[in-house]
Protein backbone atom coordinates (compact mmCIF):
# COMPACT_ATOMS: atom_id res chain seq x y z
CA UNK A 1 0.00 0.00 0.00
CA UNK A 2 1.70 3.32 -0.96
CA UNK A 3 0.83 7.47 -0.75
CA UNK A 4 -1.11 6.55 -4.04
CA UNK A 5 -3.58 4.22 -3.08
CA UNK A 6 -4.90 6.43 0.25
CA UNK A 7 -4.84 9.29 -2.49
CA UNK A 8 -6.93 7.34 -4.67
CA UNK A 9 -9.48 6.32 -1.37
CA UNK A 10 -9.55 9.86 -0.53
CA UNK A 11 -10.45 11.19 -3.84
CA UNK A 12 -12.91 8.39 -3.98
CA UNK A 13 -14.64 9.55 -0.66
CA UNK A 14 -14.52 13.10 -1.51
CA UNK A 15 -16.50 12.51 -4.42
CA UNK A 16 -19.55 10.35 -2.81
CA UNK A 17 -19.56 12.04 0.20
CA UNK A 18 -18.15 15.95 -0.65
CA UNK A 19 -16.89 16.06 2.61
CA UNK A 20 -13.45 17.49 1.74
CA UNK A 21 -14.32 21.07 3.97
CA UNK A 22 -14.27 19.27 6.89
CA UNK A 23 -10.92 17.04 6.32
CA UNK A 24 -9.39 20.89 6.08
CA UNK A 25 -10.68 21.70 8.96
CA UNK A 26 -9.97 18.70 10.84
CA UNK A 27 -5.73 19.37 9.90
CA UNK A 28 -6.08 23.17 10.73
CA UNK A 29 -7.25 22.45 14.02
CA UNK A 30 -4.72 19.55 14.84
CA UNK A 31 -1.75 21.53 13.97
CA UNK A 32 -3.11 24.64 15.07
CA UNK A 33 -2.69 24.31 18.23
CA UNK A 34 1.07 25.00 18.12
CA UNK A 35 2.38 28.28 19.59
CA UNK A 36 5.45 29.33 20.78
CA UNK A 37 4.28 32.68 22.38
CA UNK A 38 2.76 32.95 25.71
CA UNK A 39 1.30 29.60 25.51
CA UNK A 40 4.03 27.15 24.32
CA UNK A 41 4.15 23.71 22.37
CA UNK A 42 1.27 21.76 20.42
CA UNK A 43 1.72 19.72 17.16
CA UNK A 44 -0.20 17.80 14.99
CA UNK A 45 -0.57 14.67 16.47
CA UNK A 46 -3.86 13.75 16.66
CA UNK A 47 -4.78 13.79 19.88
CA UNK A 48 -8.17 15.05 19.32
CA UNK A 49 -9.08 11.31 18.55
CA UNK A 50 -9.45 10.97 22.45
CA UNK A 51 -12.64 12.25 23.63
CA UNK A 52 -12.02 11.65 27.64
CA UNK A 53 -10.49 15.25 27.47
CA UNK A 54 -8.05 17.02 26.05
CA UNK A 55 -8.57 18.44 21.95
CA UNK A 56 -11.08 15.89 21.27
CA UNK A 57 -13.49 17.93 24.04
CA UNK A 58 -12.54 21.65 23.03
CA UNK A 59 -15.65 23.64 21.65
CA UNK A 60 -13.66 24.62 18.47
CA UNK A 61 -13.19 21.16 17.56
CA UNK A 62 -17.05 20.62 17.53
CA UNK A 63 -17.78 17.77 14.67
CA UNK A 64 -14.50 16.82 14.36
CA UNK A 65 -14.13 13.75 16.47
CA UNK A 66 -17.20 12.16 15.39
CA UNK A 67 -18.37 13.27 12.09
CA UNK A 68 -15.27 14.01 10.68
CA UNK A 69 -13.57 11.27 11.89
CA UNK A 70 -16.53 8.86 11.37
CA UNK A 71 -16.10 9.79 7.46
CA UNK A 72 -12.50 8.99 7.41
CA UNK A 73 -12.84 5.71 9.51
CA UNK A 74 -12.45 3.37 6.51
CA UNK A 75 -9.15 4.90 5.15
CA UNK A 76 -8.60 4.91 8.52
CA UNK A 77 -9.21 1.01 9.24
CA UNK A 78 -7.11 0.48 6.03
CA UNK A 79 -4.12 2.35 6.14
CA UNK A 80 -3.41 3.39 10.02
CA UNK A 81 -4.39 0.33 11.81
CA UNK A 82 -2.12 -1.44 9.31
CA UNK A 83 0.91 0.65 9.80
CA UNK A 84 1.23 2.38 6.45
CA UNK A 85 0.42 5.93 8.08
CA UNK A 86 0.09 7.76 11.39
CA UNK A 87 -3.21 9.11 12.02
CA UNK A 88 -1.71 12.77 12.44
CA UNK A 89 -0.36 12.15 8.85
CA UNK A 90 -3.80 10.94 7.37
CA UNK A 91 -5.14 14.05 8.59
CA UNK A 92 -2.66 16.52 7.13
CA UNK A 93 -2.84 13.95 3.70
CA UNK A 94 -6.43 14.30 3.96
CA UNK A 95 -6.55 17.87 3.82
CA UNK A 96 -4.15 18.78 1.29
CA UNK A 97 -5.71 16.05 -1.00
CA UNK A 98 -9.28 17.65 -0.64
CA UNK A 99 -7.69 21.14 -1.48
CA UNK A 100 -6.66 19.77 -4.67
CA UNK A 101 -9.86 17.96 -5.25
CA UNK A 102 -12.27 21.35 -4.77
CA UNK A 103 -9.73 23.23 -7.23
CA UNK A 104 -7.23 24.53 -5.35
CA UNK A 105 -3.75 23.97 -5.50
CA UNK A 106 -1.55 21.08 -5.49
CA UNK A 107 0.28 20.95 -1.46
CA UNK A 108 3.12 18.84 -0.93
CA UNK A 109 2.85 17.05 1.98
CA UNK A 110 5.70 15.30 3.88
CA UNK A 111 5.55 12.54 6.63
CA UNK A 112 6.82 11.55 10.29
CA UNK A 113 4.28 12.84 12.69
CA UNK A 114 4.21 10.91 15.92
CA UNK A 115 0.78 10.50 17.25
CA UNK A 116 -0.06 10.80 20.82
CA UNK A 117 -0.84 8.13 22.64
CA UNK A 118 -3.67 9.47 24.95
CA UNK A 119 -5.64 12.99 25.91
CA UNK A 120 -3.37 13.98 27.95
CA UNK A 121 -0.63 15.01 25.08
CA UNK A 122 -2.95 17.54 23.54
CA UNK A 123 -2.43 20.73 24.66
CA UNK A 124 -3.82 22.50 27.89
CA UNK A 125 -6.96 24.51 26.26
CA UNK A 126 -7.88 26.20 23.14
CA UNK A 127 -7.33 29.49 24.22
CA UNK A 128 -4.56 31.87 22.67
CA UNK A 129 -4.24 28.89 20.56
CA UNK A 130 -6.88 28.74 17.64
CA UNK A 131 -8.79 32.05 16.82
CA UNK A 132 -12.43 32.75 17.64
CA UNK A 133 -14.76 33.81 14.54
CA UNK A 134 -16.68 37.00 16.71
CA UNK A 135 -13.14 38.71 17.09
CA UNK A 136 -11.02 41.27 15.13
CA UNK A 137 -7.37 42.12 14.22
CA UNK A 138 -5.39 42.30 17.60
CA UNK A 139 -6.79 38.23 18.17
CA UNK A 140 -6.33 37.26 14.53
CA UNK A 141 -2.45 38.94 15.76
CA UNK A 142 -2.43 37.16 19.01
CA UNK A 143 -3.66 33.50 18.31
CA UNK A 144 -1.07 33.65 14.54
CA UNK A 145 1.95 36.15 14.98
CA UNK A 146 3.32 33.35 18.06
CA UNK A 147 2.75 30.56 15.27
CA UNK A 148 5.54 32.71 12.98
CA UNK A 149 3.38 33.92 10.83
CA UNK A 150 2.76 37.24 9.38
CA UNK A 151 -0.20 39.38 8.62
CA UNK A 152 -0.10 38.37 4.53
CA UNK A 153 -0.04 34.74 5.85
CA UNK A 154 -2.75 35.43 8.24
CA UNK A 155 -4.96 36.66 4.91
CA UNK A 156 -3.70 33.98 2.78
CA UNK A 157 -4.82 31.36 5.38
CA UNK A 158 -8.31 32.57 6.06
CA UNK A 159 -8.79 32.40 2.36
CA UNK A 160 -9.46 28.69 3.25
CA UNK A 161 -12.99 30.09 4.22
CA UNK A 162 -13.93 29.46 0.42
CA UNK A 163 -15.02 26.45 1.29
CA UNK A 164 -17.11 24.17 3.70
CA UNK A 165 -19.98 25.76 5.79
CA UNK A 166 -20.79 27.05 9.41
CA UNK A 167 -22.81 24.90 11.24
CA UNK A 168 -24.30 26.55 14.57
CA UNK A 169 -24.48 22.95 16.81
CA UNK A 170 -20.77 22.86 15.86
CA UNK A 171 -19.43 26.89 16.34
CA UNK A 172 -22.36 28.29 17.07
CA UNK A 173 -21.88 30.09 13.67
CA UNK A 174 -24.44 29.56 10.59
CA UNK A 175 -23.92 29.33 6.79
CA UNK A 176 -21.43 28.86 3.90
CA UNK A 177 -19.01 31.82 3.00
CA UNK A 178 -19.35 31.65 -0.55
CA UNK A 179 -22.06 30.25 -3.29
CA UNK A 180 -20.27 27.29 -3.94
CA UNK A 181 -18.82 25.82 -0.62
CA UNK A 182 -17.38 22.68 -2.38
CA UNK A 183 -15.34 25.06 -4.79
CA UNK A 184 -11.63 26.17 -3.74
CA UNK A 185 -11.26 29.52 -5.88
CA UNK A 186 -10.35 33.08 -4.50
CA UNK A 187 -14.45 33.77 -4.08
CA UNK A 188 -13.96 34.23 -0.21
CA UNK A 189 -12.17 37.71 -1.33
CA UNK A 190 -13.88 38.64 -4.23
CA UNK A 191 -17.03 38.12 -2.22
CA UNK A 192 -15.73 40.42 1.02
CA UNK A 193 -14.84 43.13 -1.36
CA UNK A 194 -17.93 43.16 -3.52
CA UNK A 195 -20.87 42.18 -1.51
CA UNK A 196 -22.79 43.92 0.65
CA UNK A 197 -23.13 42.66 4.60
CA UNK A 198 -25.71 43.47 7.74
CA UNK A 199 -25.80 42.31 11.19
CA UNK A 200 -27.56 39.46 12.25
CA UNK A 201 -27.28 36.83 14.94
CA UNK A 202 -27.37 33.26 14.49
CA UNK A 203 -30.01 31.01 16.32
CA UNK A 204 -26.87 30.06 19.06
CA UNK A 205 -26.28 33.28 19.74
CA UNK A 206 -23.70 33.57 17.55
CA UNK A 207 -22.77 37.68 15.67
CA UNK A 208 -22.18 36.90 12.23
CA UNK A 209 -22.55 39.00 8.91
CA UNK A 210 -24.92 38.31 6.38
CA UNK A 211 -25.52 38.90 2.66
CA UNK A 212 -28.43 38.65 0.95
CA UNK A 213 -27.73 36.36 -1.14
CA UNK A 214 -27.50 33.68 1.81
CA UNK A 215 -23.51 33.63 2.08
CA UNK A 216 -22.05 34.92 5.18
CA UNK A 217 -18.93 36.49 7.01
CA UNK A 218 -17.69 36.88 10.41
CA UNK A 219 -16.37 39.48 12.18
CA UNK A 220 -12.71 37.97 11.42
CA UNK A 221 -13.01 37.80 8.23
CA UNK A 222 -14.30 40.85 7.89
CA UNK A 223 -11.04 42.58 10.28
CA UNK A 224 -9.74 41.80 7.17
CA UNK A 225 -10.75 44.50 5.09
CA UNK A 226 -8.72 46.80 7.60
CA UNK A 227 -5.19 47.81 6.83
CA UNK A 228 -2.49 46.33 6.19
CA UNK A 229 -4.67 43.38 5.43
CA UNK A 230 -6.59 44.80 3.19
CA UNK A 231 -3.71 45.37 0.64
CA UNK A 232 -3.50 41.16 0.40
CA UNK A 233 -7.53 41.10 -0.34
CA UNK A 234 -7.52 43.31 -2.93
CA UNK A 235 -4.01 41.40 -4.45
CA UNK A 236 -6.18 38.13 -3.84
CA UNK A 237 -9.00 39.17 -5.34
CA UNK A 238 -7.70 39.72 -8.31
CA UNK A 239 -4.79 37.19 -8.78
CA UNK A 240 -5.93 33.82 -8.03
CA UNK A 241 -2.35 32.26 -8.39
CA UNK A 242 -1.04 35.12 -5.67
CA UNK A 243 -3.55 33.63 -3.44
CA UNK A 244 -3.11 30.05 -4.03
CA UNK A 245 1.08 30.17 -3.97
CA UNK A 246 0.94 32.30 -0.23
CA UNK A 247 -1.48 30.10 0.98
CA UNK A 248 0.32 26.87 -0.24
CA UNK A 249 3.69 27.98 1.77
CA UNK A 250 1.67 29.59 5.20
CA UNK A 251 -0.42 26.20 4.90
CA UNK A 252 2.51 23.75 5.23
CA UNK A 253 4.08 25.83 8.05
CA UNK A 254 0.64 25.50 9.68
CA UNK A 255 1.15 21.62 9.44
CA UNK A 256 4.42 21.32 9.96
CA UNK A 257 5.10 23.62 13.21
CA UNK A 258 6.22 21.84 16.33
CA UNK A 259 7.23 18.27 13.79
CA UNK A 260 10.81 17.31 13.55
CA UNK A 261 12.51 14.65 11.15
CA UNK A 262 10.02 15.14 8.46
CA UNK A 263 10.60 13.12 5.32
CA UNK A 264 9.07 12.79 1.89
CA UNK A 265 7.58 9.65 1.92
CA UNK A 266 5.45 6.93 4.01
Amino acid sequence: MSVSDIIADLKALYAEKNCGPIMIRLSWHDAGVYSNGAKTGGCPNAAMRFTDGGEGCFGANAGLPTVALGLLQPITDKYVTSGVISHADLWTLAANVAIEHMGGPSIPTRFGRVDATSSAESVESQSMRLPDGDKGVDHLREIFHPKGFTDRDIVALSGAHTVGKCHADRSGFEGAWTEDHLKFDNSYFTDMLNKEYTDMTTAAGCPQKKHESGTIMLISDLALLEPPFREWVELYAKDQDAFFKDFVAAWVKLQENGCTDLRESL
